[in-house]
C-alpha cells in the first residue's frame, strides 16, 4: 500500500471516531438535561447519584477518546468496536436506572447498531447486534422503576418520550450517514488521485529504466566504434596499401555498430510514449526465451553460447516485458564480455516460475566486487557506466524475482535468476 493510500485510511478512520466523539458529547449533554427535567420539572424520583457516576465515567472515557484523536494514527476496527461497546454498556446502565425496558428512549439502541453497520465489517456488526439484544433483554430483569411511568395520567408523557427518542435517533443517524458519505467520497477521490500518481510514478520509473538500459546498450558499440576509428586513423596515416582489406573490414564492423546504435535509439523512441510497468505481451516461456536468445546471438555473433532449456509443455506464460528482456540480456552481456569463448546458459521452468543460470569462465568476483554488486556507478569494465547489474537487480526484483551471483569452481561466475510466473501474469492484467 502506498503512503498516500495509508494517509487516506488514517483520515477516514479518525474522521469516524471524531464523529462518534461528537455524538457521545451530544448524548452526555442530552442525558444530563433529561435527568434535570425529569427531577426538577416532572418531579419523578431518580437515582441521581448512580446516574451521575455512570455519566461521569462516560465523560472521562470521552476525554480519553479526545486525547486519542491527537495521535493522528489509524483507528482499527477493533478499537472502534470497543468504543461502541462502551457506549452500549453506558446506555444500558442509564436505562436500567430509569425504568428498564419500558423507557421510551430504548429505541436509541439502534444508533450504535446503525453506526457499526456503516463503518465496521459484517462480523463486528453481528457482534454489536447480539450484544445490544443481550443488554436490552437484561433491562427486564428487576430494573429500577420510574414513578408513575406507566400510569394512566402519564401515558401521553410516555408517548412523547417515544416520539422524542425517534426524532433523536433519526437526527443522529442522518448526521452520521451524511458525514460517512462525505468521508467515503473524499476517500475515493484521494485513492483515485493516489492511483493516478502511482501510475505516473511507475511510468517514469519504467521510462528511466529503459533510458538507462539504452545508455548501457550504447556503451559497448560506442566503445567498439571508438577503437575501430583509432585503428582506421592509424592505418590511413601509415598509408600502407596492404591494409586496405583490413580497413574495409573495420569499416563494415563500424557500420554494423552504427546500425545497432540506431536500433537501440529507435526502440527507446518507440517505447517512450507507451512505456508502463506492464508494457509487453504474454508469451509462452519457451517461445519467449527462444526469441530472446536468438536476438542476443544476432547482437553478439562472436560469442560462443551453449544454451539448454528444460521444462514441462505446454510451457507456462510469461510477460514479455521490454525491461525484463533487457535485464536478461545484460546478464548474458556481462558473461560474454569476460568470457567470449565460453558462456553457458541453463534454463528451466516449472508451474511456479523460471530458473535461469548464466555461467562464464571469467576472472570471477573479488572482495571489492562482491561488496559493491548491484550498486549504481560501480563497474569492473574500463569504460563501464556501472548500470548493467544495477538495472538487472532492479528490474528482476520489480517482477518479484531474485538475482544471485557467486564464484564457480575452476574460475568464473554463476549468475542465478529466479522469476515467479504469478507476478508476471498479475502485472499483465494491470
Amino acid at each position: 500500500m502506498s503512503s498516500l493510500d495509508s494517509r487516506g485510511l488514517v483520515r477516514a478512520s479518525t474522521a469516524n471516531l471524531s464523529r462518534l466523539f461528537v455524538l457521545r458529547n451530544v448524548a452526555i449533554a442530552a442525558q444530563v438535561m433529561a435527568i434535570l427535567i425529569t427531577v426538577q420539572y416532572l418531579h419523578i424520583a431518580l437515582p441521581t447519584l448512580a446516574l451521575g457516576v455512570v455519566i461521569g465515567l462516560l465523560t472521562l472515557f470521552n476525554v480519553l477518546t479526545r486525547l486519542r484523536l491527537r495521535w493522528r494514527t489509524e483507528v482499527s476496527h477493533q478499537e472502534f468496536f470497543l468504543q461502541l461497546l462502551v457506549d452500549i454498556v453506558a446506555f444500558t446502565a442509564v436505562l436500567y436506572l430509569t425504568g428498564g425496558g419500558g423507557n421510551p428512549f430504548v429505541a436509541l439502541y439502534l444508533l450504535p447498531l446503525t453506526i457499526a453497520a456503516m463503518v465496521l465489517p459484517g462480523r463486528y456488526t453481528w457482534w454489536i447486534a447480539g450484544f445490544t439484544l443481550l443488554c436490552y433483554s437484561a433491562l427486564f430483569v428487576q430494573p429500577v422503576p420510574l414513578e408513575h411511568a406507566h400510569g394512566h395520567g402519564d401515558f401521553s408523557l410516555h408517548v412523547f418520550g417515544m416520539w422524542l427518542a425517534f426524532a433523536i435517533s433519526a437526527g443522529l443517524i442522518a448526521y452520521f450517514v451524511v458525514g460517512m458519505g462525505n468521508t467515503l467520497r473524499a476517500q475515493e477521490a484521494a485513492l483515485a488521485a493516489a492511483r493516478e500518481q502511482s501510475l505516473r510514478d511507475q511510468q517514469l520509473v519504467a521510462l528511466g529504466t529503459l533510458a538507462a538500459s539504452t545508455a548501457h546498450d550504447l556503451g559497448t558499440p560506442l566503445a567498439t566504434m571508438s577503437l575501430l576509428a583509432e585503428e582506421i586513423e592509424d592505418a590511413l596515416d601509415e598509408g600502407d596499401a596492404s591494409d586496405v582489406d583490413a580497413v574495409a573490414d573495420k569499416v563494415v564492423t563500424l557500420r554494423a555498430q552504427l546500425v545497432r546504435c540506431k536500433e537501440v535509439l529507435a526502440t527507446l523512441s518507440a517505447s517512450a510514449g507507451s512505456v508502463q510497468l506492464s508494457g509487453g505481451r504474454t508469451l509462452n516461456v519457451d517461445e519467449y526465451l527462444e526469441s530472446l536468445l536468438a536476438q542476443w546471438r544476432e547482437q553478439r555473433p562472436e560469442v560462443r553460447l551453449r544454451s539448454h532449456c528444460t521444462g514441462p509443455h505446454p510451457a507456462p506464460a510469461i510477460l514479455a516485458d521490454k525491461t525484463l528482456s533487457q535485464a536478461l540480456i545484460n546478464v548474458l552481456d556481462n558473461a560474454a564480455d569476460v568470457s567470449p569463448d565460453d558462456v553457458q546458459c541453463d534454463i528451466s521452468w516449472d508451474a511456479e516460475g523460471l530458473h535461469m543460470e548464466v555461467l562464464d569462465r571469467g576472472p570471477g568476483l573479488d572482495g571489492e566486487t562482491r561488496a559493491n554488486l548491484g550498486q549504481p556507478g560501480f563497474s569492473t569494465k574500463p569504460n563501464g557506466l556501472g548500470l548493467g547489474l544495477f538495472l538487472t537487480h532492479a528490474i528482476i526484483e520489480r517482477f518479484g524475482g531474485r538475482v544471485r551471483l557467486r564464484n564457480r569452481d575452476g574460475g568464473g561466475v554463476r549468475t542465478q535468476i529466479t522469476l515467479p510466473f504469478v507476478f508476471g501474469q498479475e502485472a499483465a492484467l494491470v
